[in-house]
């Protein structure tokens, strides 16, 4: 069983898999609860240190706090199963969170305590925009989308094959649209999987998709 946990904790922190040395806020798990939910599901190890080392945890506390952030702090209320490990004579949580059906967000507190979408990207946990939030309404609720080859689109196409991404801003500048336009284009391109977000610390920029081989 010991093998299990220090199996898990050689991949590191990745988009599936967060560590927690310990858990103080109910809010701020709930974000990386909800942002599991909204994109491939993971898990979660309460009791182990960023560097991959145990800590361990001392008491039900911890666990009482994640439960509190799925129940109370995530919109709707969050599933999550639990299972109890003791490698090397330490106490390790791992919360694990299935990925949301296709029909629905879990929205949880900002640092302001606004409630947002919250999707995982490698090892982080970031606000969705509205582009991303209307794509994925357009795909649940749409009955199609009908996309012109009109000027815009020809930019854009022209501009992401020479230099692989471009911000909302630039595109902006580069199609000479307004933002509502802009926003549209981007949001049908997204909406057929034509084009997908990138989103960092520093800037969210759009690119085409890039299908795996």
């Amino acid at each position: 069983m010991n093998e299990y946990i220090h199996n898990l904790i050689k991949q590191g922190e990745h988009q599936k898999l967060d560590f927690k040395h310990s858990i103080t806020d109910s809010k701020k798990i709930a974000r990386s609860l909800a942002a599991f939910a909204n994109t491939n599901g993971g898990k979660l190890l309460v009791g182990v240190r960023d560097n991959g080392s145990i800590a361990g945890i001392q008491s039900d506390e911890e666990f009482y706090m994640v439960q509190a952030g799925a129940e109370l702090y995530c919109k709707p209320e969050l599933s999550f199963e639990t299972k109890v490990w003791h490698p090397d004579g330490k106490t390790v949580l791992e919360i694990t969170i299935s990925k949301t059906e296709a029909d629905q967000l879990f929205t949880a507190p900002d640092k302001d305590g606004i409630f947002r979408v919250f999707i995982r990207v490698n090892d982080k946990n970031f606000i969705v925009n509205n582009i991303y939030l209307k794509a994925w309404n357009r795909k649940k609720y749409g009955k199609g989308v009908l996309i012109r080859y009109n000027k815009p689109e020809k930019l854009l196409f022209e501009y992401l094959q020479i230099n692989n991404e471009i911000t909302f801003s630039k595109f902006i500048k580069t199609a000479g649209l307004s933002k509502y336009k802009a926003e549209k284009v981007l949001v049908n391109l997204i909406a057929l999987n034509i084009i997908e977000i990138v989103f960092t610390e520093n800037h969210v920029k759009y690119r085409l998709v890039q299908h795996k081989e």
